[in-house]
């Protein structure tokens, strides 16, 4: 079996790890950033063996120049998704927000007991713009 076999390669900035959905950016960055050990990372990854994260591993080291520049360029992506989602907010991230906004606005001491009011507010008005399912709707 040859060091690539373990790899789908979808496209130059998508390299995911055979079987599975998972990229090796999310293996390279627990072991280069997060410093975990193979042991660990298959541990949180649980649909990938051990010799799977090694070779995610092995293929860095064989092709560091290629592999870091594939991770700077996810980084930057992330980097800029992010920014982008700052900007540019989707509805339900403004809702969030702004009840965030309305739960900071107690004194921190009366905060908890707010939060508890303004969650109960919203389910109970999540379920009155729910329509009624039908009696013999399963």
């Amino acid at each position: 079996m040859q060091l690539e076999d373990y790899f789908n390669f979808l496209a130059p900035d998508d390299i995911r790890i055979q079987g599975t959905r998972i990229g090796i950016e999310s293996v390279l960055l627990e072991y280069l950033h997060n410093a975990r050990t193979p042991e660990e990372i298959a541990a949180r990854f649980r649909t990938l063996t051990l010799e799977q994260v090694y070779a995610t591993i092995l293929y860095y080291l064989h092709n560091k120049e290629q592999v870091s520049a594939y991770l700077t360029d996810y980084l930057d992506w992330v980097h800029r998704t992010r920014m982008e989602a700052r900007q540019n907010p989707s509805p339900a991230a403004q809702r969030l927000m702004a009840l965030r906004e309305e739960i900071d606005a107690f004194p921190p001491e009366e905060r908890e007991a707010a939060r508890a009011r303004i969650i109960a507010r919203e389910r109970a008005r999540h379920s009155q713009d729910k329509p009624d399912k039908p009696a013999n709707a399963a």
